[in-house]
């Protein structure tokens, strides 16, 4: 798994540097097909002789495979809206742990969920995997139940359902100094 969730994340920031100054991954536009969108189509690396693209690794290897809801946490689309690339490859031996601790950085973080007047707002990953986090509205609160801590645990421990859901697909990038 850790291979994998490495193969993701290293051509998503090559194909973003190779076209950077970019302000979103969404206009990198090197996908196949004519209502295609982004880098995810364009088959960018090569295992055991076989092309993948970044959508063929997700979608065909890392989500079907494990089937852990986590992976969302660790793919990162260089987005402001996605979780964060963590700091470290991962490893084999470590990579349950920083799963968990990628799921609790985002939950915990305004883009993953928080409540504005007493209200849900979440991530649109959890509209556009809805079935990889359990499908229902109830499924999805108690997964993100599981990684809040203080106030959003409260509220989640109360919530019945989600007011809206937001994403952000400006470059996540570090401010110049």
């Amino acid at each position: 798994m850790a291979y994998w969730i490495n193969l993701y994340n290293a051509p998503t920031v090559k194909v973003v540097l190779d076209n950077y100054p970019v302000d979103s991954i969404l206009h990198i536009t090197i996908s196949p097909g004519w209502f295609s969108t982004g880098p995810w189509g364009k088959k960018l690396v090569t295992v055991e002789g076989e092309q993948l693209s970044i959508d063929d690794v997700e979608h065909r290897i890392l989500r079907p495979i494990w089937r852990d809801p986590r992976i969302h946490y660790v793919v990162n689309c260089a987005s402001i809206g996605c979780p964060n690339l963590r700091r470290r490859a991962f490893t084999g031996n470590r990579v349950d742990a920083m799963l968990d601790a990628a799921a609790r950085d985002y939950i915990n973080d305004w883009r993953g969920a928080a409540f504005r007047e007493g209200e849900l707002y979440v991530s649109t990953l959890y509209k556009w995997y809805a079935v990889d986090f359990g499908g229902t509205v109830p499924k999805i609160i108690a997964h993100l139940g599981r990684y809040a801590r203080g106030e959003l645990a409260k509220g989640l421990a109360a919530a019945t359902s989600i007011a809206g859901y937001r994403y952000d697909w400006d470059l996540n990038e570090a401010p110049a100094r």
